[in-house]
């Protein structure tokens, strides 16, 4: 089984793009590329220095326009090897697509993923991106904030100290990378104490990406997203607020304007790819870093980063090797086999209690046997409106509810855990299928799923 993948922020490197512009119409596409998205792609990819493109509004364009571009080469690439050998890919790629078995993006690399799935047109993409580097890099200029990357260390120690310092988990990349983000001050702090175990490196950004800070950017980015037009995913397409495999295009587009001020789970899209059976692993430029991750986390797994041109013809011996959605799918949906779990996470930074309000005896408070909110082990039922937990910070206690009947398959916090906004608490099996997807602070709790038609803010 075969993943395509897309790196986010932070990935590019001054002049990455340049031999890509070797290829017959690539000049053009990033032409007009550029003027879709506001940017000088051409002129930022090629000559600009390491601080030009470390500009959050010049990044984000460059990053999506730059996978998309390589995508549509690997396609044709695929297209006529596969034409050439009398392959059943030839149809998927002669049609525009990249032919594989699913898709993924890291942070701004799932708009590409987007692309690649065939839920969002390159355009659109495009003039959403540049929405978006925009946004946030305004967001950013309201208060000093920052990222550093958390390398090592056990990984519930370093949420906790992350927690115990008022940031949030803003990056879990697995293989032992966190980014924590905040408030300069807080990560001062954070430095001053660091987990034990663990090696910081703050982060040339300019500002606290996938956390609170970027509410306004949200908000921009939603009136944006408002008039496109998506469609369901053609392939299995992995989304970074729990991993989970989105079957619709309004759900994933529903994420994507959420998730800029939510965490990025890539461990657990790195799960997802594991209980898929993923046997190979294909990055897009500039790629390295994602490859680089799953070396670590998906032994076993074969991995291609593509940098230049020269990497295509090595791209289509893998996608020849590995493709298997036109064998295994009729439909050529690739969605035979998705795992549906859920998590639900802590709407705020806090102490994990697990009762709910009054827990000590007061009135709603469910009662606690073994350390499970309201009786309820692994295997037992929920439905709404029933009580799960609450979050205990400075302003007050927050209730986490059963945002859809489920199952409870694995409490992931215990009680009096300090936990970061955004943090997994609970995985489960919504019952019957979801509804639709309910961004963080929604009345369905952050990163739940609610009945169809239930989108009231909180």
């Amino acid at each position: 089984m075969l993943i395509i993948t897309a790196p986010g922020q932070g990935a590019q490197t001054p002049g990455f793009l340049a031999p890509w512009l070797e290829l017959p119409g690539v000049a053009e596409r990033l032409g007009a590329a550029s003027e879709l998205a506001g940017c000088d792609l051409i002129g930022f990819g090629t000559t600009a220095s390491a601080d030009e493109i470390r500009d959050t509004a010049v990044a984000q364009p460059l990053l999506v326009a730059a996978a998309i571009v390589a995508a549509s080469a690997l396609a044709e690439s695929a297209a006529a090897g596969s034409a050439a050998a009398g392959s059943a890919a030839a149809g998927s790629a002669a049609a525009g697509g990249v032919p594989a078995d699913a898709a993924a993006g890291h942070s701004v690399g799932e708009l590409a993923a987007g692309v690649i799935a065939g839920v969002l047109a390159a355009d659109d993409a495009l003039r959403l991106v540049g929405v978006r580097g925009r946004a946030m890099a305004a967001a950013a200029a309201v208060e000093p904030t920052g990222m550093t990357a958390v390398l090592g260390g056990d990984q519930d120690a370093v949420l906790a100290a992350i927690a115990q310092c008022g940031l949030t988990p803003a990056n879990v990349n697995g293989a032992g990378q966190i980014v924590a983000a905040g408030t300069l001050a807080n990560l001062e702090a954070f430095a001053a104490a660091p987990p034990a175990g663990a090696r910081l490196r703050p982060l040339q950004v300019a500002g606290a990406f996938h956390t609170r800070h970027m509410a306004p950017a949200v908000a921009a980015l939603r009136d944006a997203a408002a008039g496109l037009t998506v469609a369901d995913p053609a392939m299995t397409l992995l989304s970074n607020s729990d991993g989970a495999a989105v079957t619709t295009g309004k759900e994933w587009l529903e994420r994507i304007v959420a998730q800029v001020a939510a965490p990025v789970r890539w461990d657990l899209c790195m799960r997802t790819m594991a209980d898929l059976g993923v046997t190979a692993l294909i990055e897009l430029p500039p790629a390295g870093t994602l490859t680089g991750l799953a070396r670590r986390a998906l032994p076993g797994v074969a991995q291609l980063a593509i940098k230049t041109p020269d990497q295509l013809g090595a791209a289509r011996d893998l996608i020849a090797e590995h493709l298997t959605e036109h064998l295994a799918d009729p439909d050529g949906h690739g969605h035979g086999h998705l795992p549906e779990w859920r998590l639900i996470v802590a709407p705020t930074s806090g102490t994990f209690r697990s009762g709910g309000p009054g827990r000590d005896g007061g009135a709603g408070s469910p009662p606690v046997i073994g350390g499970i909110p309201g009786g309820r082990p692994p295997g037992a039922s929920t439905a709404p409106p029933d009580l799960l937990c609450t979050v205990v910070a400075r302003g007050g206690e927050r209730a986490v509810r059963a945002p859809w009947p489920a199952e409870i398959i694995e409490w992931l916090v215990e009680d009096g855990d300090p936990v970061s906004e955004g943090q997994p608490l609970v995985r489960v099996q919504p019952e019957g299928g979801p509804g639709g997807w309910a961004p963080p602070g929604s009345e369905g709790g952050p990163g739940g799923w609610v009945p169809p038609g239930r989108r009231e803010g909180a």
